[in-house]
């Protein structure tokens, strides 16, 4: 999968792990899907998953990962991209815009995206598959990008992997889950909460000022394939500025995460933040203490590779320092009210709201 800031990977058997204590099987809402890891760790276990994102990559990847089924798509799939990787270059949008006005792939591996996306655009493709391509592509191209994992900027000098010659892959398909198909959601969080039910909702939604959308624009704009007018160093979209979340400002996050708590239509609740996040560890509690019970699991983990490397100038030298290499992820967990479920009191501390 693409490499990704926040990605719960090294997360995902806990989650699980949690998840299957509170509902052994059944349905669970992932309403901040990102990636899909965790949609697709849940999946693997029997459960059939909803997962929502805003950005429409993300939406891509749940298709792939959460709703498409092996059995279905996995050999017309493979199929397509043994052709697609047969294909020879043909510069055009993604090379100028993103190879030459920046850098983030060396030309020749451009000119191939270019040409395999236009392939894929052509053609009257099935919904799932045309996810299952174009998540094989996203998941190609990252291989050979020349960045630190963020598109808010390329390196100075071309990364070693940025010179391997580009190669899709057939992503990682799961067979249909036992609990049921999967299926995957375009919405606001807000609408997403009012809209979806299941046994468990899983939530981790961005948690500062930083936007995915920014952090991955080149992904948008490679499935959206809409040629967007771009901006700055990096060449994001436009729409980076003007498509704004209240999970990404302070002085909203708080009534937004409440809005989305109260409305959602499920037996258990499960909660991943950052101790750097926008929320504070008792002000979460205190906000999920409505639904009942919450216990709360903490992890540490190191920071983003931005930071293990430090501050530079745009000259290359270093000019700061970083103020921490580690940060904590909170695991929040909320039962149903008069539930009898306890996490392993080596994972899980009660809390009580402030």
């Amino acid at each position: 999968m693409i490499k990704y800031l926040g990605s719960k990977r090294t997360l995902i058997p806990l989650i699980v792990q949690v998840v299957g204590e509170l509902q052994p099987t059944g349905s669970v809402i992932d309403l901040f899907s990102g990636t899909s890891r965790v949609g697709h760790g849940l999946k693997s276990a029997g459960y059939q998953v909803f997962a929502n994102d805003l950005n429409t990559y993300a939406t891509t990847l749940a298709t792939c990962y959460v709703a498409a089924d092996a059995e279905d798509l996995a050999k017309p799939a493979q199929k397509i991209i043994d052709e697609l990787n047969s294909l020879k270059g043909c510069p055009g949008y993604f090379t100028q815009t993103f190879c030459e006005e920046a850098r983030f792939f060396q030309p020749k591996n451009g000119e191939r995206v270019d040409a395999m996306r236009d392939w894929i655009a052509e053609r009257s493709l099935d919904h799932e598959l045309k996810a299952v391509l174009l998540t094989s592509l996203m998941e190609a191209a990252d291989r050979v990008d020349s960045t630190c994992g963020l598109q808010m900027a390329f390196l100075k000098t071309w990364a070693k992997r940025s010179h391997q010659e580009i190669s899709l892959r057939l992503p990682d398909l799961l067979p249909k889950a036992t609990a049921g198909k999967g299926a995957a959601y375009n919405l606001d969080a807000a609408k997403a909460a009012r809209t979806l039910s299941a046994d468990v909702a899983y939530l981790d939604p961005p948690y500062n000022q930083h936007k995915y959308l920014g952090n991955y624009h080149i992904w948008e704009t490679l499935v959206r394939w809409d040629r967007p007018d771009a901006y700055g160093i990096a060449r994001k979209r436009v729409d980076v500025r003007q498509r704004k979340s209240p999970f990404n400002a302070k002085r909203l996050i708080l009534d937004a995460m409440k809005d989305v708590v109260e409305n959602l239509d499920v037996r258990h609740l499960v909660v991943s933040f950052s101790n750097e996040g926008h929320i504070k560890r008792d002000e979460m509690i205190a906000l999920l203490s409505s639904r009942g019970d919450v216990m709360v699991i903490e992890k540490d983990f190191k920071r983003y590779v931005g930071a293990q490397i430090g501050i530079h100038s745009p000259q290359g030298k270093k000019v700061g320092a970083v103020s921490h290499l580690r940060n904590k992820e909170y695991v929040f967990v909320v039962p149903e009210k008069n539930s009898n479920y306890s996490t392993p009191s080596s994972l899980s501390e009660p809390a009580e709201a402030p």
